[in-house]
C-alpha cells in the first residue's frame, strides 16, 4: 500500500482522498495532508484519519509519506514537485501540469533524475470507451485521420469571485482551459497525435473575471486538423470526434460511443461509468510500485503543456503559434 499525502485540501482534493478512500484495492491511502486554510480543513482530516501538517514542507518531512498527490494551483506545480523529489516522493500532480513548458521540463527531469514516478492526472484517459476509440483508429476502421472535434464546457466561472485563485488571469489564462479545456488538449493528443500550431481567440462576453468563451483551430503533426472550444460559463458538455476517411466515431459524455461508416452500419455502444479518479491514483500507485508505466507518458505531459503554452501566445497575438 502506497502511503500518501493529499496536497490541497479544497473541492477536487477531496474528490481524489474520497476515490480511494477504505478501498485496500486501490493500492494507495491517504495518511497526511497540508492546506492553504487547514482551519476549513480540520473536521474532513479527522474523518479520514488524514494527520493534517501545517506545511508542504513539512509533508515532505514525513517519513511515513511516500508520495504527494497535488490538488495545488497551477503555478505552484513545478516548484512543488522538483521539492517533491528532491525529497525522496513519487508525485501525482493535478492538470494543468504547469502554465509553462520550461517549467513542465524542469519538474520531469528533477523527479527522472531522482527516479521517482511523476504522474499526471488527465482522468479521462482510463475511460474504456477512450481506449476503443484509440483501437478503431489504430485498426484502420477510420481510414486515414482528416479531423478531430473536441468540446469540454460547464458553468463553473459562475462561482468564481474576485480574490479567488481560480479567478485570477494569471492562474486561468484562457479561461476554461485550465479547469477543464486541459484535459481535452490531453485526449486529441492521446487519441491522435502532437500538434503542430495553433489559432486561438478567447475573450469574456459575460463573466468579469475570466474569458468565457476560448475556441482553438489546430493542426496536428500528422497534418489532420483540430476544432476545439471550452466555455466556463455555458451549460456542461463533454464531446470528442474522429473523422477519418472511411468513418467517424464519437464520444458524447464519457458513455455513449456512436461509430458512423463511410459505407453500411454503424453502431452504439453505451460504457458503464468508470470511477476515473480512482483509476487514475491506482495506475500512480502501481506504477510507484514498479508493477507498470503510468499510461500517460511525460514526455506527452510535457507537449500538453506546450500546447497550452502556444494557445495563450496565439490568443494574445491575435496569430497563429507554432507548438515548440
Amino acid at each position: 500500500m502506497l502511503n500518501a499525502a493529499i496536497v490541497g485540501m479544497g473541492r477536487w482534493g477531496r474528490v481524489l482522498v474520497d476515490s480511494v478512500h477504505g478501498r485496500n484495492d486501490a493500492g494507495i491511502r491517504f495518511v497526511a495532508g497540508s492546506t492553504g486554510t487547514p482551519e476549513k480543513a480540520r473536521d474532513y482530516a479527522t474523518e479520514k484519519g488524514i494527520r493534517l501538517h501545517d506545511s508542504y514542507e513539512a509533508v515532505l518531512a514525513d517519513p511515513d509519506v511516500r508520495a504527494v498527490v497535488l490538488a495545488t494551483p497551477h503555478g505552484q506545480h513545478a516548484a512543488q514537485v522538483i521539492a517533491a523529489a528532491k525529497a525522496g516522493k513519487h508525485v501525482f500532480v493535478e492538470k494543468p501540469f504547469t502554465l509553462a513548458k520550461a517549467d513542465a521540463e524542469a519538474a520531469v527531469a528533477a523527479c527522472r533524475k531522482a527516479g521517482l514516478v511523476m504522474a499526471l492526472g488527465h482522468n479521462r484517459r482510463f475511460l474504456p470507451a477512450v481506449a476503443r476509440m484509440k483501437a478503431l483508429l489504430a485498426e484502420g476502421a477510420l481510414g486515414t485521420l482528416l479531423h478531430v472535434e473536441g468540446h469540454f464546457s460547464g458553468p463553473g466561472a459562475l462561482a468564481y469571485k474576485p480574490g479567488m485563485w481560480r479567478a485570477d488571469r494569471q492562474e486561468s489564462p484562457l479561461g476554461g482551459m485550465g479547469g477543464m479545456g486541459i484535459h481535452m488538449i490531453d485526449m486529441i493528443i492521446n487519441l491522435a497525435g502532437r500538434f503542430r500550431e495553433v489559432t486561438v481567440r478567447s475573450h469574456a462576453r459575460v463573466s468579469p473575471t475570466i474569458d468565457d468563451t476560448t475556441a482553438m483551430l489546430g493542426l496536428l503533426e500528422s497534418g489532420a486538423t483540430v476544432g476545439f472550444a471550452t466555455l466556463s460559463l455555458a451549460p456542461r458538455h463533454w464531446r470528442v470526434a474522429l473523422f477519418g476517411s472511411k468513418g467517424m466515431v464519437e464520444l458524447m459524455g464519457h458513455e455513449r460511443l456512436t461509430f458512423t461508416p463511410l459505407e453500411g452500419e454503424g453502431w452504439v455502444k453505451d460504457y458503464p461509468k468508470t470511477d476515473i479518479e480512482a483509476a487514475e491514483l491506482a495506475a500512480f500507485a502501481a506504477a510507484a510500485r514498479g508493477e507498470a508505466p503510468y499510461p500517460l507518458p511525460v514526455d506527452e505531459a510535457i507537449h500538453g503543456v506546450a500546447v497550452f503554452e502556444a494557445m495563450i501566445g496565439a490568443a494574445t497575438s491575435g496569430s497563429s503559434y507554432a507548438v515548440a
